[in-house]
């Protein structure tokens, strides 16, 4: 099945790290300014599906697989529109935030070491996935 979202990742903040501790990790298109390259991952979209993620779905960066907990009511709006996207590693069936995304709690200890130039990220459409 075709994926939902495929991108690349392009530049990663040197805040990115300290936002994955408190599990949070955020997604720009490249052309941000500045200060807020610095906390995201900076991307380029390669596909993107109009419809947006559900709760089953799966995260995928590099090897890593995450399923989707809950999407906010904003958060595909804010993709599509302006490549940005909050993704939340929290396990909450419901998003504090309009614009994020939740993720299964967990398994971000090894994930800054994935973030690097060139690097897939994908959300897949319902299929199985390990923890982290």
């Amino acid at each position: 099945m075709e994926p939902i979202y495929v991108t690349e990742l392009r530049e990663i903040g040197p805040e990115v790290a300290d936002f994955l501790q408190e599990g949070y990790l955020i997604l720009f298109q490249m052309g941000v300014p500045p200060e807020l390259a610095e906390m995201a991952v900076l991307h380029e979209v390669d596909h993107m599906r109009p419809e947006q993620p559900e709760p089953g779905d799966v995260l995928a960066i590099g090897a890593s697989q995450y399923r989707i907990t809950a999407v906010g009511t904003k958060a595909w709006q804010n993709v599509r529109e302006l490549g940005h996207a909050v993704f939340v590693f929290n396990g909450a069936g419901e998003p504090e935030m309009p614009g994020q995304i939740c993720l299964e709690e967990g398994g971000t200890e090894n994930l800054a070491g994935t973030l690097q130039p060139g690097v897939r990220l994908e959300i897949k459409a319902g299929v199985e996935a390990p923890v982290g």
